[in-house]
């Protein structure tokens, strides 16, 4: 038995780390980094193609895949490709596109909106309300108790200190499906549900709290139920996108990003829509920029489904329309983890030029490690760039080769 345990014990000590946390843009500890072999010295004699050549040289890449695409945005001219229309995953960089995307056509203004309804609202002489009460989810993955408790206010200010009705939770703005196209089973997600709370699947229990803490009396029970076309629109809670897109892109937050795929998909006006309504935007974009939608992949807004398919040249094309589009890079740069300062990018590239000028979307899955943005060179260009590793056993050793490569255009 003894003997048993032991070996039960070994096998556990070398499986490897649950896909659930694998997939996500959490910061390592600097000490848990995997030392790979590519060196940092290259030739800064060599042009800046050449230095980045040399980078590549390396026998990591014979196990290992890379593409990168650099442009001049300054200049207006290709700086250097390598694999750049090779389809790989985008891991979190998805959540980059999302943004160009939304920002492009739900405008720079959007705002989120979370309803709160009564069927009718009691006259003077009305008791007790024997009506029902309504909220019609909007996706605001950021909803917290000064909201809820606007709406209990909202009821009290109309004369409704009692419900004895459950309230109607309205879930029509998309489609009934929890989890994303080739999420796996054991991701570590929130729901994809349109009422949230605080970015937890706990509305219903909060809603109930906060009515009790603010004086209404209500049994607590909620039903799923559409908001009647006659019913009275009582108060409105909005979030600007800009708020979303912080922890969105900043810290890599996948609800947030899910919500913007469906307030894309949610603009044709059908009820319960779903990802395909979703694509259809994201398909729209590329087509505009001239690139071909059917070479791509769209599986969820995110990047945490292992079904999307990018490439380094779409995602550099699209940095590129956001850059010449002046409304959409005053609100996404803003939003970006800067190298070295914030986000999920503070702990790396401390102490060079990229510290503080790379501004870059970081992207991790198993055997993924992607990094996309913008830096300025030292002549003062500003560049964009995307570069996806794939296939690397450590997602560190992706991220030692994307610092070296953006330290490389920042000298």
């Amino acid at each position: 038995m003894k003997r048993f345990i032991s070996l039960l014990l070994l096998v556990v000590s070398i499986l490897p780390m649950h896909a659930g946390i694998m997939r996500t843009d959490s910061i390592m500890p600097e000490d848990s980094v995997v030392a790979d072999t590519i060196a940092d010295n290259t030739d800064l004699q060599l042009s800046l193609p050449d230095r980045l050549r040399q980078l590549l040289d390396n026998d990591i890449f014979e196990r290992t895949q890379v593409g990168i695409y650099v442009y001049d945005l300054t200049a207006d001219t290709l700086v250097f490709t390598h694999n750049e229309r090779q389809c790989m995953r985008p891991a979190s960089n998805e959540k980059l596109v999302t943004a160009i995307v939304a920002l492009n056509d739900l405008g720079v203004t959007y705002n989120y909106q979370t309803r709160l309804y009564a069927d009718h609202l009691p006259s003077d002489t009305d008791s007790v309300f024997v009506g029902r009460v309504y909220v019609r989810g909007g996706y605001d993955p950021l909803i917290d108790a000064d909201d809820l408790r606007a709406f209990a206010q909202s009821l009290k200010a109309h004369g409704i200190t009692r419900i004895t009705s459950p309230i109607g939770l309205d879930l029509s703005m998309k489609d009934d499906k929890r989890m994303g196209w080739g999420w796996c089973w054991d991701d570590d997600c929130v729901p994809l549900t349109p009422l949230l709370y605080r970015n937890h699947d706990s509305f219903a229990d909060n809603l109930r709290r906060i009515f009790r803490e603010e004086g209404i009396d209500w049994e607590g029970t909620t039903e799923e139920r559409t908001v009647p076309s006659d019913a009275t629109l009582v108060c409105t809670r909005t979030r600007n996108i800009d708020q979303v897109l912080l922890p969105m892109l900043k810290e890599s937050n996948n609800s947030a990003a899910e919500s913007l795929f469906y307030q894309l998909a949610a603009q044709g006006g059908k009820p319960r829509a779903g990802r395909k309504q979703a694509v259809a935007h994201y398909n729209a974009l590329f087509k505009h920029i001239g690139l071909e939608p059917s070479h791509y992949q769209i599986a969820d807004g995110s990047g945490l489904s292992l079904y999307n398919y990018l490439t380094p040249e779409a995602i550099g094309r699209l940095l590129r329309y956001a850059y010449n589009n002046d409304d959409i890079y005053r609100h996404l740069h803003p939003a970006l983890p800067i190298a070295g300062e914030d986000g999920t990018l503070r702990k790396r590239m401390r102490h060079s030029a990229a510290e503080g000028n790379v501004h870059a979307k970081t992207g991790t899955v198993e055997g993924v490690s992607t990094l996309s943005g913008y830096l300025t060179t030292a002549t003062g260009n500003v560049l964009c760039f995307s570069i996806m590793n794939q296939g690397v056993r450590y997602s560190s050793t992706g991220r030692n080769f994307q610092d070296r490569v953006c330290r490389a255009l920042c000298r």
